[in-house]
């Protein structure tokens, strides 16, 4: 019984917070979302007394957001801007929606006043078809507008009117045919190519990949990037990764000699006292204790050790102005290192992470173009960065 209790209560109290949110909303204008909470609210056991507050709040948030609506579709309509097309057909359709979310309920008793709540809808079907049309019309002849212009800005909003336009009215006159020409048109094409300032030479798979940016995962709506020209593209920016300098040590074997010592536990002994004697326990039996033992190793261990870096920059060129946009650098770095040993004494005075060296052998130092071409990685990372942080066009 108390657990019942308890639970009507806490009902209670959420219904009550729940119409105070409503009349908040209603109080402060947001109607549309009065009208969702109070459906909500109504959906299980509308025609309850605890739910009459709800039917009086969706009665009066409806009447005057309907109210809102028509006077701004008015004004719009004074206004005679097309801009408004937009607006006017959106609101069209809010209108309808809003009473298809409220028709399910019908009808909605008022139990003191003996009447069901009023809701006067209307038929908008033949004002969302001729706004819709006005606005279809509006968008295409706009986009055909900024497509005629020479600004590249104008073929990208020309592109996303096109591509409303035909979420809008699929099919719409040839609406598919002027989007491809507005995405082409709008598209800043990029020359990305390589230039070796070095007396090294640079390997041609490292120079692939960095300009293979179908790798680079960028897709950037309205950048396309060719490592090789193509023909009937005129290219807007260049993008060049000029090698300046490529540093790469001698093939170096260090070796050094250490000894290490360590004290282990091996076996068990008898515990004897000062006088040499074995100590026994209450028992009477021998006590048995660690044998200690010191442990030595002499350990040869040999280096083998080879770095590559590549220091290079990246150029943003215009070249409508033939003018240098921005410069950044950019270097990278590649080691080699192999670690081998061999030791005299016994295994267990070295820690067995460093026992793996001792299977380790001598192996051929890669050559000097396959350490540039193993800073590869970390030049498309560092490449890829500049390129997301630092865009053609803002």
């Amino acid at each position: 019984m108390k657990k019942t209790t308890l639970l009507l209560l806490l009902l209670l109290v959420a219904m009550a917070c729940g119409v105070k949110q409503t009349q908040s909303m209603v109080a402060s204008g947001d109607y549309d979302a009065a009208i969702a909470k109070a459906v909500e609210g109504l959906r299980n056991n509308k025609d309850k007394k605890g739910k009459q507050d709800y039917v009086y709040l969706l009665e009066e948030a409806f009447a005057k957001a309907k109210d809102r609506d028509l006077r701004s579709i008015s004004m719009l309509v004074k206004d005679a801007n097309p801009r408004n097309f937009e607006e006017v057909f959106n609101t069209y359709v809010q209108l309808n929606k809003r009473q298809e979310r409220i028709r399910p309920l019908l009808p909605l008793k008022l139990l003191k006043e003996g009447r069901d709540a009023k809701f006067p809808f209307d038929d908008y079907t033949d004002q969302i078809i001729d706004s819709k049309n006005a606005l279809s019309r509006y968008l295409y002849d706009n986009a055909k507008g900024l497509l005629g212009t020479r600004d590249k800005v104008n073929f990208r909003r020309a592109y996303d009117d096109l591509v409303y336009l035909d979420q809008l009215t699929p099919n719409y006159k040839d609406v598919r045919k002027l989007m491809d020409d507005a995405k082409f048109k709008g598209t800043d094409f990029v020359h990305v190519y390589t230039k070796n300032e070095t007396k090294i030479i640079i390997p041609v798979d490292l120079q692939t990949a960095l300009l293979d940016f179908s790798t680079y995962g960028l897709n950037d709506k309205w950048t396309v990037y060719h490592s090789n020209k193509q023909k009937n593209t005129t290219y807007d920016y260049a993008m060049l990764v000029n090698f300046r300098q490529i540093n790469i040590s001698p093939e170096q074997i260090k070796e050094r000699e250490f000894v290490n010592e360590r004290e282990i536990v091996d076996g068990k002994k008898k515990l004897l006292d000062a006088r040499g004697r074995v100590v026994k326990d209450s028992l009477g039996k021998d006590v048995m204790v660690d044998n200690i033992k010191i442990v030595k190793i002499k350990i040869n261990e040999f280096r083998q050790f080879k770095s590559a870096q590549v220091v290079a920059k990246v150029d943003y060129l215009d070249l409508k102005t033939n003018q240098l946009m921005q410069t950044f650098p950019i270097s990278s770095e590649f080691v080699f290192e192999n670690i081998y040993a061999k030791y005299r004494g016994d295994l267990r005075a070295i820690e067995k992470e460093y026992q793996p060296y001792f299977r380790n052998r001598p192996v051929p130092f890669p050559s000097n173009e396959q350490m540039v071409y193993d800073t590869g990685e970390d030049l498309k990372a560092k490449l890829k960065n500049i390129i997301v942080q630092n865009k053609f066009r803002k």
